[in-house]
């Protein structure tokens, strides 16, 4: 089971590597004016997300794979899947504004790119503290 917990590990923070770069090539992306620079970047973040939803995939199993081989109990387990659940809706909803980016509808300005860069930081934070600590 250790080596599960170390791919694992791994695997989330491959994804939330992605989750934490995506949002700052959207702060690019409503700074450019330039349309060579825009569809570099919009190539990016293509493909950046395409990766970050590989990586989440095996996060997620191998995640489940614990669950399920340890039987995990207790309230820091429904908070820290709560916040797993936050965080691939997260991943999904930079996966809308990619589109919107891709459409040329983006209605935000980079400073709420940047407040939005922050969601992922505060997750992982959030999460790594319930698993180490259990709090509840």
């Amino acid at each position: 089971m250790l080596w599960i917990k170390a791919f694992h590990i791994v695997f989330v923070a491959s994804w939330f590597a992605g989750l934490f770069y995506l949002p700052r090539i959207f702060v690019n992306l409503a700074l450019e004016s330039e349309p060579a620079a825009t569809a570099r970047l919009l190539l990016m973040a293509r493909k950046l997300y395409r990766f970050a939803s590989i990586l989440m995939v095996p996060a997620l199993v191998l995640g489940i794979w614990l669950w399920l081989g340890y039987g995990f109990k207790g309230g820091w387990l429904h908070a820290k899947l709560a916040l797993v659940l936050l965080a691939v809706g997260y991943h999904h909803a930079c996966g809308s504004l990619l589109k919107k980016f891709e459409r040329g509808v983006n209605l935000r300005t980079h400073g709420w790119y940047r407040w939005f860069n922050e969601v992922p930081v505060i997750l992982l934070i959030a999460i790594t503290i319930l698993v180490v600590v259990k709090p509840f």
